[in-house]
């Protein structure tokens, strides 16, 4: 019975290391060594592959559904989308790593522009489309920038070698993207503070789950009340720092990058950080508004749609 089980583990492990290697590396890999052209062609197809990313495809489907989002008969073309948003995020990485700026100039377009390099500043987006190539093109724009993320470990890599291999890599990605190393941020703002104070900037995904912080702000994303950390908001309207907020999504027929950058106006000092936190959700709900499958925490969508 022991070893049975063992067998049964062993066999469960390696069907995920296998998924996890064509999934993360081997397929968007491709970009690496394909013109980007043809590359998102394959893409284009593969992303009908009801096998590719299927759980966690099939999860945000069902969530996004729950919630109104995706019309009756539109569930093969929101997956379709929902995987091709998938493997060009991943393809980024390689793509990265691989492409000089030239890449940048060539297959992205970019609308406003990045805070002044000799300023703090604080820099926020979404899990919305695929964003490697905004950082790009900020380490060309010469700001002293840092990336926020959280420390790599706990049970998402467990049993996961490939996965936790993948999100080194990445992570040393954008690092290299902005020419400096990130800034790990899992239990104090510190390191943010430190780096404000020196006139740097800090850029940060915001749309995370705020069920594992103290502070958090209500905002409307879709008609629905969602909870948001405000840590960081918070500390830009402290410390008066300017708020940038960018998008990065792609023509799903071409695959060509557009880059939207929007500076905001900073709330009086002393306010709360309620007001500059909706300012910046209401540029999530107009990018779901645009395209909603290009979300990718849909399959979170309990954790943000609490109703609180």
């Amino acid at each position: 019975m022991e070893l049975t089980l063992m067998r049964s583990t062993l066999h469960q492990r390696l069907r995920t290391e296998l998924r996890d290697l064509i999934e993360l590396v081997l397929v968007p890999g491709l970009a690496a060594i394909l013109p980007w052209r043809w590359c998102f062609w394959l893409f284009k197809h593969l992303a009908r592959v009801q096998w590719l990313y299927r759980g966690a495809c099939l999860q945000a489907l069902a969530q996004a559904q729950r919630l109104g989002q995706v019309s009756p008969g539109d569930e093969a073309r929101w997956l379709a989308t929902r995987r091709l948003v998938t493997l060009v995020d991943h393809a980024d990485h390689y793509l990265a790593v691989t492409r000089s700026n030239t890449f940048m100039q060539r297959h992205m377009d970019v609308q406003g522009q990045w805070p002044d390099p000799a300023r703090a500043g604080v820099c926020v987006t979404f899990h919305w489309g695929a964003g490697m190539w905004a950082l790009r093109h900020v380490g060309a724009q010469g700001l002293q920038a840092h990336a926020l993320v959280a420390a790599m470990e706990g049970t998402p890599f467990a049993g996961r070698s490939v996965l936790r291999r993948y999100a080194v890599a990445r992570t040393r990605s954008v690092g290299q993207a902005l020419g400096r190393a990130p800034l790990v941020v899992s239990g104090s703002l510190r390191p943010v503070v430190q780096a404000l104070r020196r006139h740097e900037q800090v850029f940060a995904a915001v749309d995370v789950p705020a069920d594992q912080v103290d502070a958090s702000a209500l905002v409307t994303l879709r008609g629905m009340p969602v909870r948001v950390p405000k840590g960081l908001l918070r500390l830009a309207v402290d410390m008066q720092v300017p708020v940038t907020v960018y998008v990065t999504g792609f023509d799903t027929q071409t695959g060509r990058r557009l880059l939207k950058i929007v500076q905001l106006a900073l709330p009086a000092p002393g306010s709360d950080a309620q007001e500059l936190a909706q300012m910046v959700f209401q540029h999530l709900d107009d990018s779901l508004a645009h395209n909603n499958a290009f979300w990718h925490f849909w399959g979170e969508a309990p954790r943000f749609f609490n109703g609180q």
